[in-house]
């Protein structure tokens, strides 16, 4: 087989319209079908509805631990966009390379994929493990059955690296994310007699407005990580919907909340105390005119944050491959931080930058896809023999 090229594997990834509510199958079939045709055995984790997989294959010894080069194949959607170029097509202008998903994060598996023969090439000494999940877009959920059967086998991963779009920049950190629902449920009436109902939508203000106050404390300056920006865990209300009629007190109001905490903050202690506003403050007046009056809240998605130690084996092997030791964080969160809950330490650095993601007319550009195939070089040139890639005793 010719040696494949980055941006030919690119163009066959963004011709796959994997939006997360859309199957992910052709395309996992498309990456089995390639490492099939270079030797390499795939493992699919289905879900439960047999619509999506997540791919775990292994170059190299099998009898150890190596280096996990970690992607996601899903995407988010175009809808309502004012894209210039088909999204799920490869457009070439000068430099860019555009299409849903170019910089986040098809542009990095297809440079992994394309150096797929240069490390089969190679005596490797420590593996180079490829896991590519479903649904990291809608709460990293794909990835979490993988990495709980890796755990229970004798070899799991050393390390893995993420490429989410760093623009090539050695990141060790994120925050993490919790998306709740709170549903109110109060009691209609004519809203000529208000007092005989009870609003749902104004006592879900009541808690929005709570969820602004915990904001605030959380912003104060003792609560600040300088590693990040903004340098503190931040809340906020992006959804809400309530009410029928103008002329009607609103029975039912719903609302979105989300926390983007700093590792080693638990995001759970502001639902705990917005639960408490609930049920000491706000419940008993509502039940007070109808007894059947509640609040409950449900949660839709969680990943943890990263913070990986900048001293550390994973921290070390990323500066070597990378060529830099300029540590950073990133806003936006990964699925690192379920590596690392499983034992395998992760460090995050991809092509494209996120100024790009999600966006219209999102695009990678060749020179970061050129840099992306050199550090994946390095890394068969570190697993190689016996090399070591930690870092040397003092």
């Amino acid at each position: 087989m010719n040696e494949p090229r980055s941006i030919d594997l690119l163009a066959q990834l963004l011709s796959q319209p994997t939006v997360s509510r859309n199957p992910n199958l052709g395309l996992i079939h498309f990456i089995r079908d390639y490492l099939a045709g270079w030797g390499v055995a795939s493992e699919l984790f289905l879900n439960a509805e047999g619509s999506k997989a997540s791919l775990y294959a292994t170059l190299g010894p099998t009898d150890r631990g190596g280096v996990a080069l970690s992607g996601h194949t899903d995407v988010v959607p175009v809808d309502g966009q004012a894209w210039t170029v088909d999204p799920f097509a490869l457009t070439v202008q000068d430099d860019r390379l555009y299409g849903r998903g170019a910089a986040d994060m098809k542009g990095f598996i297809a440079c992994v994929l394309a150096a797929v023969p240069r490390f089969l090439a190679r005596p490797l000494h420590w593996p180079v493990h490829l896991a590519f999940s479903y649904d990291e877009e809608v709460g990293c959920l794909g990835v979490r059955p993988m990495l709980a059967e890796l755990a229970q086998r004798p070899h799991k991963p050393r390390l893995c690296l993420i490429g989410e779009p760093t623009e090539m920049k050695p990141v060790l950190g994120h925050k993490g994310k919790l998306a709740m629902r709170c549903r109110v449920r109060g009691a209609a009436c004519h809203s000529a007699y208000a007092p005989q109902g009870v609003n749902a939508i104004e006592y879900a203000a009541r808690l929005i407005h709570r969820l602004g106050d915990i904001g605030q404390q959380l912003a104060r300056p003792e609560h600040h990580d300088p590693r990040f920006d903004p340098p503190h865990s931040t809340v906020q209300t992006g959804l809400i919907q309530g009410g029928r009629a103008l002329n009607i007190v609103p029975a039912d109001c719903s609302f979105d909340f989300e926390v983007r905490a700093l590792p080693g903050f638990d995001a759970q202690q502001v639902v705990d105390e917005l639960l408490q506003h609930a049920l000491l403050d706000l419940l008993p007046r509502m039940q007070a005119v109808h007894p059947q009056a509640d609040i409950q809240f449900e949660p839709l998605s969680a990943y943890p944050g990263l913070a990986t130690p900048a001293d550390g084996e994973a921290a070390y092997l990323l500066s070597r491959i990378s060529g830099s030791s300029a540590f950073g964080t990133v806003a936006y969160g990964t699925e690192g931080g379920l590596f690392h809950q499983a034992g395998i330490p992760t460090v995050v650095c991809g092509p494209g930058s996120m100024d790009q993601g999600h966006k219209p007319d999102e695009y990678v550009t060749v020179a970061q896809l050129q840099a992306c195939d050199a550090m994946l070089g390095r890394l068969g040139e570190v697993l190689e023999g016996e090399v070591r890639f930690s870092r040397p005793p003092l």
